[in-house]
């Protein structure tokens, strides 16, 4: 049987096509071994229907939209409070001043 060193060319094109084709084969045998593993190994009692990993999908969905439409809302009544606390500073000087004071005349509480 020859030697491995022996049956290699000099050529650097040749060896690159040597070497692309060991790695893909390389790749092939990892993923065989990879499969065989998972047969051998794998969670086949586990496996959920395709149904059920839908509704499990459905519920996900539900939750994160109910989580976005929670922080719209708050985000909507803290926008809604700092516009009703906004300053919209004082009236101008040249505009009248009319103060009105408004008493009644039954001062006594019923409660």
């Amino acid at each position: 049987m020859p030697r491995a060193i022996e049956v290699l060319s000099d050529d650097p094109n040749q060896l690159k096509a040597m070497l692309i084709a060991e790695r893909a084969r390389n790749e092939r045998l990892v993923q065989f071994i990879n499969e065989m593993q998972r047969h051998r190994f794998g969670r086949s009692s586990e496996t959920l229907p395709e149904d059920q990993m839908v509704l499990a999908l459905e519920e996900a969905e539900q939750d994160e939209a109910g989580a976005q439409a929670q922080a719209q809302s708050a985000d909507a009544r803290d926008k809604a409070a700092r516009k009703r606390r906004a300053n919209r500073g004082a009236l101008a000087d040249h505009l009248p001043r009319v103060e009105t004071v408004v008493d009644i005349e039954d001062k006594t509480c019923l409660f």
